[in-house]
């Protein structure tokens, strides 16, 4: 029986464990801070023996060393070509990663940071596929761009937005609230952001996460995902006429919020 749990660190982020109940072994994602990691894995008697990371950002990896000398697990996962360099071994674009029953692919989605992997598996967990998409994907956002271009970040979404609409986004910060002020205010009619919205300050009114999400539903209401959308390209032609920016592609579209969104 797998089951998919957050792990809380610092102010906002989520650190996924993967847990297998029947073998008692745990993947971890992205584990920024130690201490709540061990402290989940010694509550819940789960050994760890397989870390994931999908870039070099240290809220992502600030706790893997000290992870290692505690647990000793298997296998630290890590992108290729990465500022990174603690992993046991590194993928690439299209590397399969196999833990118990679930196999995943290495998907490449810089934009973020150049090194950025995200990992899906079309193997469901609790009924789901799953996408461990660090800081590529949001609920109802995307990462800043602080190393690569809007055009590879817009490939890269692309590529997530192709997968499967049951799948289960489990992104890697709380950010769900303040990326709806922004899509509500550049999309103020959208009925499916305000619903959202309620949804989702209910789930914080009683200190309970608001993801993971369907990605199917983040195709429909994310705005860094509707590049190709007219409301979402009106919005943008609009904003884009005020700053001098040139919006007649997916690209220059994806740049105008991107931008809007930094300056909000």
């Amino acid at each position: 029986m797998l089951s998919i749990t957050p792990i809380r660190a610092f102010s906002d982020n989520y650190i996924w464990c993967l847990a297998d109940k029947e073998s008692g072994k745990a993947l971890i994602v992205d584990p920024g801070q130690a201490a709540p990691v061990a402290e989940f894995l010694e509550e819940q008697g789960l050994t760890l023996d397989t870390i994931l990371v999908t870039h070099h950002h240290p809220d992502h990896t600030g706790g893997i060393s000290e992870l290692q000398q505690h647990f000793q697990p298997e296998r630290i996962i890590a992108p290729a070509d990465s500022p990174y360099t603690g992993g046991t071994s590194t993928v690439h674009a299209g590397d399969e990663v196999v833990w118990q029953s679930l196999t995943f692919e290495v998907l490449a989605t810089p934009g973020h940071t150049l090194d950025h992997v995200t990992y899906f598996s079309a193997d469901k967990v609790e009924g789901h596929p799953v996408l461990f998409c660090g800081d590529t994907l949001f609920a109802c956002g995307c990462g800043r761009l602080f190393e690569g271009t809007a055009g590879q970040m817009v490939e890269s979404l692309a590529g997530l937005r192709s997968l499967p609409d049951d799948t289960l986004v489990y992104c890697a910060h709380e950010y769900t609230l303040a990326n709806l002020r922004f899509a509500r205010d550049w999309l103020p009619d959208d009925p499916a952001l305000a619903s959202f919205e309620a949804h989702c300050q209910d789930l914080r009114d009683q200190d309970k996460p608001t993801v993971p999400v369907l990605l199917g539903d983040e195709k429909q209401r994310n705005p860094f995902l509707r590049w190709d959308d007219p409301a979402l390209i009106r919005a943008a032609r609009s904003y884009g006429e005020k700053h001098e920016m040139i919006t007649d592609s997916d690209s220059g579209v994806f740049a105008a919020v991107r931008h809007g969104k930094d300056h909000f």
